[in-house]
């Protein structure tokens, strides 16, 4: 019998970057199968993928799903190319599903002309980028060594100026040697609707950068303290609205904390059916399936061993994580940050530190403002109060990053 059904298909559009940032984990880390596969998917991919999500649609009768463009770079493949995918899916899936695009993009191949094609298509646009200024991005080049702040700058403000309703906003990787509020403000005047703050891919085999005395937890606290002070008003961020939610006891909708089932499965270029890229970060092969669209439905999917650990919740979890208080909050952290070479996954994160420190911290700055439960006790009460943890759900199903 399979597992709770993938609600989120990212579906690999182009398979090279048109930039070569020093410290990608997908094309400079240990995993090498890019290499092997065509840089472009091809149609007949494309095809028996969107074949494939309706399927899989109508199987469960979802209501909804969250359809994401990804590379490599995927505007390489044509703003066209990805309009005229996203249409397949839904031409395909069944009536009273509805598909939420989104394109995840470095923003240096934007232009008006593409924002005008991907906005017509129904496609949001979700921009990936280190910092709000040239200096944060220093990293972030192309490969001649050309950096890549100007493009990509010019690119996101064009979605600001000329696409709103289709911009998703900003997800930017935590520098733990930047200070976090000037890294914040840069974004603002980039001018996002949503942030997200994402760990660096690290795991207890091959530390994260500046991991040392729960820095990257301190550093998203002073940006906490920033956000939450300003009234929530600039922007939403989404790794904070998600630990309030679950704090107030709603279900989690992230990777990164909470319970939930993973519900995310990756096609790359020549339709293989994968993991998700994260897990490249651990070592070669380890989001291997063995399963392609042409084969396999995302049923057989569900049914891999590797993808039913990912969705046994608690029970995949080391044993301090699950005698942890913290449990249901931080859910043992991102599944790729536990990983330990000759041990597997079944490790707390290499993260707990930082995730124990920016939780018990949210969880102080809330409970003036509702009954919360104290960050020792194992469960929060479902007070729905402010700030209003809904809008981050109906966000991520609109494809925001």
């Amino acid at each position: 019998m399979s597992g709770q059904a993938f609600r989120q298909f990212i579906v690999k559009m182009h398979g090279r970057c048109n930039l070569a940032c020093t410290y990608c984990y997908l094309y400079e880390g240990p995993d090498g199968t890019w290499r092997t596969r065509p840089a472009r998917t091809a149609p007949d991919v494309l095809d028996r993928t969107a074949a494939r999500i309706a399927e899989h649609a109508r199987a469960h009768a979802l209501k909804a799903l969250s359809l994401v463009l990804h590379g490599g770079e995927p505007l390489l493949a044509g703003a066209e190319t990805l309009t005229r995918f996203t249409g397949l899916v839904r031409d395909r899936v069944p009536d009273g599903c509805t598909v939420h695009a989104v394109v995840q993009t470095n923003a240096t191949l934007l232009t008006a002309r593409r924002l005008a094609v991907l906005a017509d298509g129904g496609v949001r646009i979700s921009v990936s980028l280190d910092g709000g200024r040239a200096a944060h991005n220093a990293r972030r080049v192309d490969h001649a060594g050309r950096p890549s702040w100007p493009a990509a700058a010019r690119g996101a403000l064009l979605a600001a100026e000329h696409a709103p309703s289709a911009y998703a906003g900003i997800l930017t990787v935590v520098d733990a040697s930047l200070d976090p509020v000037e890294t914040y403000e840069s974004l603002l005047g980039l001018r996002p609707p949503a942030l997200n703050f994402l760990l660096p891919h690290g795991n207890w085999s091959a530390p994260p950068p500046h991991w040392a005395g729960a820095r990257h937890g301190e550093w998203l606290c002073a940006v906490f303290d920033r956000w939450w002070d300003a009234g929530r008003r600039e922007t939403r961020v989404r790794l904070f609205e998600e630990c309030l939610a679950l704090l107030l006891g709603m279900p989690s909708a992230t990777e990164s904390l909470g319970l939930a089932p993973f519900d995310a499965v990756v096609v790359e270029t020549d339709g293989s059916i994968e993991q998700t890229d994260s897990l490249k970060s651990a070592y070669d092969g380890a989001a291997h399936t063995g399963l392609d669209v042409f084969h396999d439905t995302f049923d057989d999917a569900l049914r891999h061993p590797a993808v039913a650990a990912r969705q046994a919740g608690a029970a995949s979890l080391a044993h301090q994580c699950r005698a942890c208080p913290l449990l249901t909050v931080c859910g043992g952290g991102h599944y790729a940050h536990r990983y330990r070479a000759g041990h597997g996954f079944r490790n707390p994160s290499v993260y707990c530190a930082d995730l124990q420190r920016l939780i018990r911290h949210i969880a102080a700055r809330l409970a003036p403002h509702t009954p919360v439960a104290a960050p020792d006790t194992p469960a929060a009460p479902a007070v729905p109060a402010v700030p209003d943890p809904h809008a981050v759900f109906a966000a991520r199903e609109e494809g925001a990053p």
